[in-house]
């Protein structure tokens, strides 16, 4: 079992930056696909950006390639997303989600993972 915990959530204006933090405990996260979702109010969850199986992969969804960045740091069992010169329209609840047997053509599909944590509030707003 794997539990997992955002933190780092706010209220930035356009332009700013943030970053994400999921804390991971139960099982070490290496060896597990990693990622980062959202959900805006009345909208889909959609992926942000995720790891492979192996840590060696990044994928980020169109709408965030060039101003987010995806990192962990195994040692911590942390899991991080730095998001530059936000918008508006990235105001949605960040979930980090975490599969043991996620691949690379799942990487992007919320059903390929096996524990998700409780999300984080992001609003980008003047």
């Amino acid at each position: 079992q794997v539990q997992l915990v955002e933190s780092g959530g706010g209220l930035v204006q356009p332009g700013g930056d943030l970053r994400v933090s999921c804390a991971a405990s139960g099982r070490t996260l290496s060896g597990y696909a990693m990622a980062w979702f959202r959900q805006a109010p009345g909208k889909d969850r959609e992926f942000v950006a995720g790891y492979s199986r192996t840590g060696g992969y990044t994928y980020y969804g169109d709408s965030v390639k060039g101003r987010f960045t995806i990192s962990r740091d195994n040692a911590k069992n942390t899991m991080y997303l730095q998001m530059n010169s936000l918008k508006p329209e990235d105001t949605a609840v960040y979930y980090c989600a975490a599969g043991r047997g996620v691949i690379t053509s799942s990487i992007r599909s919320q059903n390929a993972y096996d524990w998700w944590g409780q999300g984080t509030q992001v609003t980008v707003s003047s």
